[in-house]
């Protein structure tokens, strides 16, 4: 026997919306079902399914109740008039309060039946509401922009925001003397919400920055930085107090930097550590916080942006047993990451790993992680003499930066250990002239080092938005696209940006430069060769540079030319 699904009687908006033919009775029975049982307005639901056109719906229950049509683009929002209604109000009932006049609150929304809402907020103000209709997505883009507007989160802040932000290294803060008002509950919550805010936007680092007469904090989102907040700069101090309590930095000193954690529970399953530094400026400190997410560390080969032949190479050198491995690039170019992902591939049960990283960014079960510390006298050189000492198979140094650490990891790669490290250098053939440059000599370069991997980040295009462009030939080839690849044929896209992204952009892929020394360059390398004549045995070689192997991402429409330009040399 067939089960007939309930029916209700629709009045008030709905029944106009069926009588003007902008939604058939069925969808509408429906949607209003699904609306109850998802907690979502009926309005909202029919807008955010593409049910109905928002402006119709606007301009019929305009006509039904006799309620004054407003278009929100046309209006200057008041931040005063916002703020006197909570963000849990505003957000339960999907209204806005955008101008008051005497005694009377006029209150956008989207449903003017909505009648609770108007009695609850009339209760809350202390003062008489009356609804004017709105469009559905002008209205939902304004609720979020206040919902999101940091700056003003002094006032009444989401609980719900902070109900999964459990702090599991907050250092006990009983009596802190002078410096006691870093218990300030806007202070506390303020923090709190923009590290939550950091994690759900995927922000790499966070800055807060003092200046003379103005205070900003930013977030490094997709590799650029964002200004999201601008907080009174009298509260500096506080701001600056309250994450190095929480990092158990010495609070009274604010003369020399200092450098802690965070970590943040945000689920029962997951952990979010975050680095701190502080540093004393003209009118303040500054507090940059680095995201550590684990994660990202267990993303696997395959999805950092290695083409094929690259990551065999990768792969087939990552599992000789010995030799030096490493890995250049700028600050944040994603070096850890692609170091901590072929620790992962060879962190087996049969292999003794051993680290020494300043600082250990990522904890790594199964792998023996030592914190340099030049304070305590733990330096790079003294960790790896010791690890040798403890029969290793896989050695990582955080860095190569002097002449002696560098001088043990060759010894250690010729002697039968597999060595990983990192440099700061522009490409792999420099990388090669820094070591010659820091005094190893270019025998031992050029018998130690099995592969290097220079890379770079670029930030992927919203697979939503981006938009092909057209591009004359000559200038195609002036931006260093080979010939055949213009005559086989490729879309050029550039971003446009659009509520699913930002900026026009969406994550961030790898650029790389994956080159293993072959013979011809080793004799190179003992011949005393320059970067320049190295970089062009590459090229021989079929070793695509970073800028090559940009190109290539342009042309399989996974970033823009512009977006290349940024990060690469011309």
């Amino acid at each position: 026997m067939a089960v007939t699904k309930k029916r209700v009687h629709l009045g008030g908006l709905a029944r106009k919306l069926i009588l003007e033919d902008i939604l058939d009775e069925e969808k509408a029975q429906e949607a209003h079902q699904k609306a109850l049982a998802e907690g979502m307005p009926f309005v909202t639901y029919l807008v955010e399914n593409g049910l109905a056109d928002d402006k119709a719906i606007a301009r019929a229950a305009s006509e039904e109740f006799g309620v004054p049509l407003l278009d929100l683009s046309a209006v200057e929002i008041d931040k005063e008039i916002t703020s006197l209604v909570a963000h849990d109000l505003i957000e339960k009932h999907h209204v806005v309060p955008i101008f008051k006049r005497g005694n009377r609150v006029f209150i956008a929304g989207s449903d003017p039946t909505n009648i609770q809402a108007l009695d609850e907020i009339k209760f809350h103000v202390g003062a008489n509401t009356e609804m004017v209709v709105v469009e559905e997505k002008k209205l939902s883009k304004l609720i979020d922009q206040i919902l999101d507007d940091t700056g003003s989160v002094f006032g009444d802040m989401s609980e719900a925001d902070m109900a999964d932000l459990d702090n599991l290294q907050v250092a006990e803060e009983t009596d802190h003397g002078e410096d006691s008002d870093v218990d300030d509950a806007p202070v506390v919550r303020f923090v709190n919400k923009m590290l939550m805010d950091a994690i759900k936007k995927g922000a790499s680092d966070l800055h807060f920055e003092p200046y003379e007469k103005t205070y900003r904090v930013r977030f490094r989102i997709d590799g650029v930085l964002h200004e999201i907040a601008s907080p009174p700069v009298t509260l500096s101090g506080k701001i600056a107090a309250r994450i190095k309590v929480m990092s158990r930095l010495d609070v009274s000193e604010r003369r020399v930097p200092q450098d802690g954690r965070i970590k943040l529970k945000i689920s029962k399953n997951k952990a979010i550590d975050f680095r701190i530094s502080t540093c004393p400026t003209l009118y303040g400190e500054k507090v940059v916080l680095r995201i550590l997410d684990s994660d990202s560390a267990k993303l696997g080969i395959d999805v950092l942006g290695y083409e094929d032949f690259q990551k065999e190479i990768f792969l087939e050198n990552l599992h000789k047993p010995y030799g030096m491995f490493l890995v250049t690039g700028p600050t944040g170019s994603g070096k850890t990451v692609s170091l901590y992902t072929g620790i992962n591939i060879l962190n087996t049960k049969d292999v003794n790993i051993s680290t020494a990283e300043d600082p250990v960014e990522i904890n790594l079960p199964g792998v023996n992680q030592v914190q340099v510390d030049e304070k305590t006298g733990m330096t790079f050189p003294k960790a790896l003499k010791a690890f040798l000492r403890q029969d290793p198979d896989i050695i990582l140094v955080g860095e190569i930066r002097d002449l002696e650490t560098g001088s043990i990891a060759v010894k250690a790669a010729q002697t039968g250990h597999m060595v990983m490290s990192t440099l700061h250098t522009n490409d792999a053939p420099q990388t090669l002239t820094r070591l010659k440059d820091m005094g190893i000599p270019p025998f031992a370069v050029a018998t130690s080092i099995n592969v290097i991997v220079a890379q770079r980040l670029a930030r992927r295009l919203c697979p939503h938005c981006k938009r092909p462009v057209e591009m004359p030939k000559d200038g195609l080839v002036a931006e260093g696209f080979s010939e055949q690849a213009i005559d086989e044929g490729f879309t050029l896209y550039e971003a446009v940006g659009c509520d699913q992204c930002s900026e026009g952009y969406k994550g961030r892929t790898g650029i790389y430069q994956v080159m293993p020394i072959s013979d011809a360059m080793k004799r190179l390398i003992m011949d005393e060769a320059n970067a320049v004549v190295l970089a062009d045995q590459a090229q021989k070689e079929g070793i695509p540079d970073i800028r090559q192997s940009g190109l290539k991402k342009v042309q399989d429409g996974i970033t823009s030319l512009k977006e290349i330009n940024r990060v690469t040399v011309e």
